[in-house]
C-alpha cells in the first residue's frame, strides 16, 4: 500500500531566496522554512518553479536540498523536485542524490521536446521504478506544452506502485474531475494552483502545493483544512479574501509575486535571476497595498 497521508493537506513550494549578487541567501532561506512550518503547513517542496530550479546549478540545488533538509528537521515532510527532459539524466539525478531526509520526488512532465502520450507513460514508469522514494507527478502544461492527459495519469497510477499522486496545474477542471473519478483510493490529486485550491478539494483531492504559503502560510493551511474537512463556507470565505493576492502571485510571473510580497514581510531580499526580473512598479505597489489588507 502506498502511504500518501504524509501528502495531503497543505504543501508549500518554497522560493529559493538570492542576495543582491545572486547568491543563494540560505539565513532567507531558513527564516521562510521556519516561518511556513510555523504557519501550520503539512510539507516542503523544494526545487520546483517557484524555487528557480532552472537557474540553480548542480551544486547549488545539493546545498539548498542539504540545508533545507537540515533546517526543516523532519517536522514535516519534504519533497524534492527532480525532472527534466531526458528520462535518462532524471535518472541520473536521482542516482547521484542524497535523499536522506527527502520523503518525496516531484517530478515535472518533459518540457519542449513535447512527447506523446506512450513517451510519457515511459518516462515516468522508469523514474517511478528507479526512484527510492514515491513520486509525485507534476503536469504544469501552461510551462512544459505536455499535458499529462488523463488516461495517461491514470494508467500510471494504476501500474507505478511508487508513483502516489499528481500536482495537477493544466487548468482543466474536466481531466482533474475524470482522474479524480477513476484514481486507485491510494493516489492523491493535488491542486498546483492556488486559485484552483477550493475547487479541486471540493471535487475529491487532496490538498494543494501553494506558492501563496510562502508568505501566507496560516490561511492557506486554514483554507485547506476547512475544504478537506467539507467546511465550505470557512474555507471559502478565505480564498475569497485572497483571491486579489492570489492573482497578484502571477501577474508579472512567478515568482516575482510572491518574492515581492516576501521583500515586504522582510523574509527575504526581492532578487530574482535572470531572465527573471522583479515585477513592476505598478505590480508592487498593488501588492503592497494587498499585504497591508490581509496582514495576519
Amino acid at each position: 500500500m502506498k502511504d500518501i497521508k504524509k501528502f495531503k493537506g497543505t504543501g508549500v513550494a518554497i522560493v529559493t531566496p538570492f542576495k543582491n549578487d545572486s547568491s543563494i541567501d540560505f539565513a532567507a532561506l531558513g527564516r521562510i522554512v521556519n516561518h511556513t512550518i510555523d504557519g501550520g503547513v503539512n510539507y516542503i517542496v523544494v526545487m520546483g518553479t517557484t524555487g528557480e530550479s532552472a537557474t540553480l546549478t548542480k551544486d547549488e540545488k545539493k546545498a539548498v536540498l542539504s540545508y533545507v533538509v537540515e533546517v526543516t528537521d523532519n517536522r514535516v515532510p519534504l519533497v524534492t523536485g527532480i525532472g527534466g527532459n531526458s528520462t535518462q539524466e532524471v535518472i541520473n539525478c536521482i542516482r547521484h542524490a542524497n535523499l536522506t531526509g527527502v520523503d518525496g520526488i516531484l517530478s515535472v512532465a518533459p518540457y519542449y521536446n513535447k512527447p506523446n502520450q506512450r513517451g510519457l507513460f515511459q518516462h515516468f514508469k522508469v523514474i517511478a521504478t528507479c526512484s527510492p522514494v514515491p513520486v509525485l507527478l507534476y503536469n504544469v502544461p501552461s510551462r512544459t506544452c505536455s499535458n499529462i492527459s488523463s488516461e495517461t495519469c491514470l494508467e500510471l497510477a494504476n501500474e507505478c506502485e511508487n508513483i502516489i499522486g499528481i500536482k495537477e496545474a493544466s487548468g482543466d477542471i474536466a481531466q482533474i474531475m475524470r482522474i479524480i473519478k477513476d484514481k486507485p483510493d491510494n493516489f492523491m490529486v493535488i491542486s498546483g494552483d492556488d486559485m484552483m485550491t477550493l475547487p479541486i478539494i471540493s471535487c475529491g483531492g487532496s490538498g494543494v502545493i501553494s506558492v501563496l504559503a510562502n508568505a501566507f502560510p496560516a490561511a492557506t493551511s486554514e483554507l485547506v483544512t476547512n475544504a478537506i474537512k467539507s467546511n465550505f463556507k470557512a474555507a471559502r470565505e478565505i480564498q475569497l479574501r485572497y483571491l486579489e493576492m492570489i492573482e497578484l502571485l502571477f501577474a508579472d510571473g512567478n515568482p516575482a509575486g510572491v518574492k515581492a510580497m516576501l521583500g515586504i514581510m522582510n523574509l527575504c531580499q526581492n532578487y530574482l535571476r535572470l531572465p527573471l526580473v522583479p515585477v513592476n512598479r505598478t505590480i508592487y505597489t498593488r501588492i503592497q497595498k494587498a499585504v497591508d489588507e490581509v496582514k495576519e
